[in-house]
């Protein structure tokens, strides 16, 4: 409507309608599930490469039930496209891990990285877990180090223990004149050093000869007189007189209520012994494996508590975590450090850095970091190795109650918390089980075998399209029985029809093609495989099986071909576009495919095309090839024909973008020819690059009636004019006399 005007003159308006635009959407994506050796469970992961193949899911097993599966989803990433992949659950399969003080669950099954944050960040059915279920992992070793201790002590009598040299207790060494830090050159410092006692080795007659001591604190003033005492917390330093206990030191014990230890017969008298060696702790400390001597030392320096925790008034946080292939199973090389994790945190809150995003929580690090574990239960075999300074006036007395906490605190916040540690210890992860009944040995993988129903659920999870975006649908090799097969090649189908936008790549029984030497048979076979299935255009059958090298087992196989199908359809995108035939020799040349199961001929091609099933034919010279592009839809139509198929997919999906955009917008001229001016420049593009003969566009007051507008209804009518595809090419020769013309003969035949 035009502004009034109060005086003469020219109004001038503008109306936009260049706004929006509609652009072709297809991404390449397929989508496979299948029984791979490793990899997350129902959880979709993008893989663009081979190489990202075998890092999430493992190589290819021997297994029949197998490398299908992963050869057909590594045949369709040969073409260039992107593969959604899918492990599939299965009630035999479980994850591999370390029981918490008992042995590993038989019956735990992490599937995923939402699984383990919705279930088992704090379970206690296990230490540690694999990253994914199977019996991959059994025999991997999970190694972690804190401070638990400081220094190794030798005792210079077998018969400590009858002085108190039990964990949890303290010990005590004098300090005279010694030179501190601070305290200037020549001012020296009299007192003594506190220790925890974090662990005792015993001989055969259970008397200790070693123990691991945590330098604690510095006191003034002599062990067990009276005066004015000052304690202080120090660091551990090694080979330092004021900061560590020497060698000939004479130890004193004091047991977890701060009282003198002495010997059974006199337990109220003080009794002293000797420090015949001592030794740093954490230099002396390996990775506990059965093929290889491996140092902490060589993985980083010892654990110190973290910039975060100290910050904050706690202490005791830091532990290293290192995964180790000892056996050799997982990488072939035994006592292989597969994974290192340095300066992790127990406390719950902690970050690597400040102001950093990264969670430096072990659990939390592990969970996001590691390829291999998850951490669950927090250990509960946790020992003190800090004490309650409790300055007093005379005597020990309670300045050696120790902090104790259930699990030491792991998993509560930094501030003013102080951690328990539990030190060096090496965890075996075990009872993992593949697809197969049974608990295989380490180095045996067992079956892979998926059900209907397991394959089922998984590519159920590609049910919702505006979750998860897919093109192709690849059913890769079918089940074992025929009837099973066939059930799978029509949820498939069905799930494509359901979500009208995408195909579903479908193919042959392998039982019906391999080792079937009669070809006859072969032909009748597919016949009747095939034409129960149901009726769609959105489904593409094909005749194939083609014989292939898997490098990773040095064999030729047979494998399914409906994924190079798909990766023909890729390929035709990027080469040419949707509208174009996958087939024949310009863009329908099959990867990989040394021979075929089955090589029909063109009577056996005429017996299969009726019953919509595409030959897969090798040409001499030429190479393997599609030759066909009929869709599964069982009647005459132009949705019968691949190319006719992905064009209106292609359209559809452009335009329903460009459709929703107009949602919530007014019913009226402006609109309406705004979408007209989106859709009609885009069909234009796709008809002179040939996928249209010609197209109309209605969306006005003809189809947007006042009843329309009253119901908040949009309409737009599109008439499309596809191209069709060559399928039947006849040549005519025509024999002529000497002295007729062409122009006289020419259309009369």
């Amino acid at each position: 409507m035009a502004t009034p005007q109060l005086s003469p003159g020219v109004l001038t308006r503008e109306v936009d309608l260049t706004v929006g635009r509609a652009d072709n959407v297809l991404d390449n994506i397929g989508a496979i599930a299948g029984p791979f050796r490793i990899g997350p469970i129902d959880d979709p992961i993008d893989i663009s490469t081979e190489e990202a193949l075998i890092g999430t899911y493992g190589k290819p097993l021997s297994t029949d039930a197998q490398y299908e599966y992963w050869m057909s989803a590594a045949s369709y990433l040969s073409y260039g496209g992107v593969l959604k992949v899918v492990r599939t659950d299965n009630t035999n399969l479980n994850s591999a891990n370390a029981g918490v003080g008992v042995a590993s669950d038989t019956t735990l099954k992490i599937k995923n990285y939402d699984d383990y944050q919705a279930s088992y960040t704090s379970s206690a059915d296990f230490a540690y877990a694999a990253k994914n279920p199977g019996s991959w992992a059994n025999g991997l070793k999970v190694c972690s180090i804190d401070d638990l201790a400081d220094q190794t002590i030798g005792i210079t009598t077998t018969s400590l223990g009858d002085y108190g040299a039990k964990i949890g207790y303290g010990i005590t060494s004098a300090l005279i004149d010694q030179v501190i830090p601070g305290a200037g050159t020549t001012s020296t410092f009299n007192g003594y050093l506190k220790g925890i006692i974090t662990g005792v080795s015993t001989d055969a007659v259970n008397s200790a000869s070693k123990i691991h001591v945590k330098v604690v604190s510095r006191v003034t003033g002599a062990a067990g007189t009276s005066g004015n005492y000052a304690e202080t917390k120090i660091d551990y330093k090694e080979s330092t007189s004021y900061a560590s206990f020497q060698a000939s030191d004479t130890l004193w014990f004091v047991d977890n209520v701060g009282v003198n230890t002495g010997a059974p017969n006199a337990p109220n008298t003080a009794v002293s012994a000797s420090a015949a060696s001592v030794a740093d702790w954490y230099n002396a400390q390996t990775l506990t494996l059965d093929n290889a001597t491996i140092y902490w030392k060589s993985i980083a320096a010892k654990p110190v508590s973290s910039v975060y925790t100290t910050d904050r008034n706690g202490e005791g946080d830091a532990m290293h975590v290192a995964i180790v292939d000892d056996y050799g199973t997982v990488t072939g090389i035994k006592g292989n450090v597969v994974e290192k994790h340095i300066g992790l945190s127990k406390a719950v809150d902690s970050i690597s850095a400040v102001n950093s995003p990264q969670k430096n929580y072990y659990k939390q690090h592990l969970a996001d970091y590691s390829d291999n574990v998850y951490a669950g239960y927090n250990p509960s075999n946790a020992r003190d190795s800090y004490w309650l300074t409790e300055p007093r006036a005379t005597g020990f007395g309670t300045a050696f109650t120790p902090f104790t906490t259930a699990q030491g605190l792991w998993g509560q916040p930094a501030q003013d918390n102080t951690f328990s540690a539990i030190g060096n210890i090496t965890y075996t992860l075990g009872g993992g089980e593949d697809y197969s009944a049974g608990i295989p040995i380490v180095g045996e993988n067992g079956g892979m075998t998926a059900t209907l129903g397991d394959l089922q659920t998984s590519y159920k999870l590609f049910e919702n399209k505006d979750e998860i975006a897919v093109d192709y649908l690849i059913m890769g090799p079918g089940l074992g029985a025929k009837n099973q097969s066939q059930a799978k090649a029509n949820y498939l189908i069905s799930l494509a029809t359901e979500r009208k936008d995408c195909v579903a790549v479908v193919g042959p029984h392998r039982a019906d093609l391999v080792n079937v030497t009669n070809t006859t048979t072969q032909t009748e076979n597919l016949v009747e495989y095939f034409s129960p299935l149901s009726s769609s255009s959105y489904g593409i059958f094909d005749s194939g099986y083609k014989y292939t090298y898997d490098r990773f087992n040095n064999e030729f196989r047979y494998v399914p071909v409906n994924a190079d199908i798909a990766g023909l359809m890729c390929r035709t995108n990027i080469v040419a576009y949707p509208w174009f035939s996958p087939a024949g020799q310009q863009r329908g040349i099959i990867n990989n495919a040394i021979k075929l199961a089955y090589n029909p001929t063109k009577d056996q091609r005429d017996q299969l095309y009726p019953q919509r099933v595409n030959a897969i034919i090798t040409k001499p010279g030429v190479g393997t090839m599609l030759f066909g592009d009929k869709t599964a839809l069982g009647y005459a139509s132009a949705f019968d024909r691949i190319n006719v198929r992905r064009l209106f997919l292609t359209i559809e999906q452009a335009l329903q973008r460009s459709a929703e955009a107009q949602l919530f917008e007014l019913n009226d001229e402006l609109t309406r020819a705004n979408f007209r001016n989106i859709v009609e420049p885009y069909l234009r593009d796709v008809e002179a690059k040939r996928g249209l003969y010609g197209f109309l566009v209605v969306c006005d007051t003809t189809n947007n009636t006042p009843d329309v507008i009253d119901n908040n209804e949009f309409r737009a009518d599109i008439y499309l004019k596809p191209a069709k595809s060559i399928n039947y090419v006849t040549l005519t020769f025509v024999a002529t006399r000497t002295g007729v013309s062409f122009e006289e003969v020419a259309g009369r035949v």
